[in-house]
């Protein structure tokens, strides 16, 4: 395994945290981000709720990081 490989499966982790909804996946599995916000962030999961919360807000960077991707693959073959 290249790393280039372990790259584009970090990349495909991050677009997996960035489409989850709130409402529809996270909210009734208890993972909404209003539940973690008191102070409970220091756990594992209010870790990970953090995460998706900070990849949400990155979309831009993933669309450019997708397309830089994207065009490498179509270019190398």
């Amino acid at each position: 395994m290249g790393l280039w490989t372990l790259l584009e499966g970090f990349l495909l982790l991050a677009n997996a945290f960035a489409i989850l909804n709130e409402d529809r996946f996270l909210a009734p599995k208890g993972w909404s981000f209003q539940e973690f916000s008191g102070g409970k962030t220091k756990s594992l999961k209010g870790q990970l709720i953090g995460l998706i919360y900070a990849t949400q807000y990155l979309r831009v960077p993933l669309i450019i990081l997708n397309s830089i991707f994207i065009v490498v693959k179509l270019v190398s073959g």
